[in-house]
């Protein structure tokens, strides 16, 4: 098996394609899971190719670098080339959900709600035993004893309206202690610790695992001001195009990274102890929150 390091190494150029096909247009490629490619190693063999779009929560080039390797692995199980993508930002992520762009998808809780509904994706798997945690993250300097009340009547970071746990969950906990903020959306999880630490912004909304994987230098700056109530994390899920079979082996291959010493590797690079399974019905407690979408533009 290869290490995360030895494949990013080998395949620089892959990631560097990559990153061309995942954000850096607005031009994303539809569901390819009829799409027939040339194995990188074997080339003389065909084997098809499914995209697999990842919440830009970070930048892409970090995303690339932490989920390619995950992906080469995969399709080594699957039998079926994954093809990272992501977006520029979580609304055209969004859009490209709803428009059903992505042949797998790793999306939030909110989002997967939503397009589970339309356009049907179905979630085949989850991190394993975890709940997911909006937090508020502040400079180190910010150090009263009532520091939520400090935001009253400031502009606060957050990475766009749908993310569900860095926006929704801390906005609507502020809102309930009738504390009043503006809201600047600055594309993603690592865009608010930036902002905050670099003081263009009191405080900002973001996830534990993004702030954990943060640069260090960017995270000492910061401390966790507020942790919002926590719950079902983010949906692996599946475009209704795919095949049931494919589905259940992507299901598989995913649970199984468990299993061995690389997969471990893999899973640690994302901050994760493991993938399981995942059914509809595991989301009940987002939607029972009745949130709201915001319009998404076209």
């Amino acid at each position: 098996m290869n290490s995360p390091s030895s494949f990013v190494r080998r395949h620089g150029g892959l990631l560097f394609a990559a990153l061309l096909l995942s954000g850096c247009s607005s031009e994303v490629p539809g569901p390819a899971a009829s799409t027939v490619t040339e194995s990188v190693e074997t080339p003389q063999k065909q084997v098809r190719s499914m995209t697999f779009g990842i919440v830009p929560q970070q930048s892409a080039s970090k995303l690339a670098r932490l989920w390619i390797p995950i992906m080469e692995q995969l399709s080594q199980e699957v039998g079926v080339q994954l093809v990272f993508q992501t977006a520029r930002d979580i609304p055209e992520f969004e859009k490209n959900c709803r428009d059903g762009k992505y042949d797998i998808a790793y999306m939030n809780p909110f989002h997967y709600t939503q397009f589970h509904e339309d356009p049907g994706y179905v979630a085949v798997g989850k991190q394993k035993g975890k709940k997911i945690q909006g937090i508020l993250v502040a400079r180190k300097d910010l150090e009263t004893d009532e520091q939520l009340k400090a935001l009253h009547g400031q502009t606060l970071a957050f990475p766009a309206p749908d993310a569900f746990a860095a926006t929704k969950l801390p906005a609507k906990d502020l809102e309930n202690k009738k504390i009043e903020f503006s809201r600047k959306y600055v594309s993603s999880h690592d865009s608010v610790y930036r902002s905050v630490a670099q003081g263009l912004y009191i405080a900002g909304g973001g996830i534990v695992r993004t702030f954990k994987n943060v640069d260090k230098v960017v995270s000492d700056q910061l401390h966790i001001i507020h942790r919002t109530a926590k719950y079902t994390p983010h949906a692996f899920a599946v475009h209704p195009s795919v095949d049931e079979e494919t589905r259940n082996r992507l299901a598989a291959a995913l649970m199984g990274l468990g299993n061995s010493e690389v997969g471990l590797q893999l899973l640690e690079s994302i901050k994760f102890a493991g993938i399981e399974s995942a059914v509809n019905e595991d989301w009940k407690d987002v939607r029972d929150l009745n949130l709201a979408p915001s319009e998404l533009s076209d």
